[in-house]
């Protein structure tokens, strides 16, 4: 683990300043020593996750940050909904339905753990 900073956790409230806090969360709980050339990345993809969650979760949202020097930034978006988010395929014309494609096509690795109260959706970025 990073000695630098430690993990961070917030539980967010299910309403429409969520993704905006959740943004406001990673940017402050970030590692500035490994973590700065991922943090736009990162903060987009953290918006998409939580924004899902909103959309098609449960309460609570509680968003993890951490730094691991070796393997880089992991985040992860808990909520009480236990299905895996799903791909869509969006038009271009559509305003929503890229969230998953994004966190695939951006992120180093990413995946879904079941947990006891629903799901967790985390996705790590290297430097």
């Amino acid at each position: 683990m990073c000695l630098t900073t430690p993990p961070a956790v917030l539980v967010l409230e299910m309403d429409d300043r969520a993704p905006r806090r959740a943004r406001q969360f990673l940017r402050k709980a970030r590692c500035p020593e490994h973590n700065a050339s991922v943090l736009d990345e990162a903060v987009l993809l953290m918006s998409e996750l939580v924004t899902n969650a909103m959309r098609h979760g449960a309460p609570p949202i509680t968003t993890e940050v951490a730094c691991n020097a070796t393997s880089g930034m992991q985040v992860r978006v808990s909520d009480g909904n236990p299905e895996a988010p799903t791909a869509r395929d969006a038009g271009p014309d559509d305003q929503s339905g890229r969230g998953v494609h994004l966190v695939d096509m951006i992120s180093d690795a990413w995946g879904v753990d079941p947990t006891p109260n629903g799901k967790t959706v985390w996705f790590r970025l290297r430097e």
